[in-house]
């Protein structure tokens, strides 16, 4: 995994090692523009609000770099239901300076130039709304604790954001987008039933036998 966040690479090098995994999975403080290699799978989640429109053109053409022939690729990303818009002056300032929520348009429109396939196109409309709610509540039941940690202005601020962003998430423009990429068309299955199929092992807790039936649906 890479991030630019040192706050970030010692959170996830940290519940590596509690979970038993730190000796198979890598974290590296890069910009993901100075990664080299190639990737039989990509995955980038919450990271795309932050690219920028002028900077999507670079972004895919990075990721079809990184790909190989037969990979696939994950994007997760905040969004915006309906046509392109802009930034609101206080989330820039306060939470998320130079963020931007896509439309799907502008991220169809400029992962085309790069020549992916969106095999699979999933928008979350109500899930991220139900998630913040919980952050929210979360947020007031510690509010002892952030209050001490930061300061009162703090929490104000951040109390705003999490309610804002249920009601942007829940009866506004907000949502997610899941945009599954490839290269070549024959590389996955070209029915959806081995996403279902693969997510009820895992939710059932085989992750092994989960991992094999990936692999064999997409050998299929």
């Amino acid at each position: 995994g890479v991030t630019l966040s040192q706050e970030q690479l010692a959170v996830a090098k940290r519940r590596a090692a509690e979970a038993g995994v730190d000796a198979h999975v890598r974290f590296e403080l890069i910009d993901y523009r100075n990664i080299s290699g190639r990737f039989d799978r990509i995955v980038s989640v919450g990271m795309f609000e932050h690219v920028g429109p002028a900077n999507y053109d670079a972004f895919f053409a990075k990721c079809r770099g990184l790909l190989e022939p037969d990979g696939v690729m994950l994007l997760h990303t905040i969004g915006k239901l309906g046509k392109p818009g802009t930034t609101d002056p206080w989330l820039d300032k306060y939470i998320f300076p130079g963020g931007y929520n896509p439309a799907l348009s502008e991220i169809v429109a400029a992962s085309e130039k790069s020549k992916l396939i969106a095999a699979d196109v999933e928008t979350l409309r109500l899930h991220y709304g139900y998630t913040v709610e919980h952050w929210l509540r979360a947020c007031r039941e510690r509010r002892a604790d952030i209050v001490a940690l930061y300061d009162e202005r703090f929490y104000r601020m951040w109390e705003f954001y999490l309610a804002g962003a249920v009601t942007t998430f829940e009866n506004g423009s907000g949502c997610n987008y899941q945009i599954q990429y490839i290269r070549e068309r024959r590389t996955l299955p070209i029915t959806r039933g081995y996403m279902a199929e693969a997510e009820a092992r895992l939710t059932d807790g085989d992750w092994a036998s989960g991992s094999r039936l990936v692999n064999h649906s997409l050998s299929r």
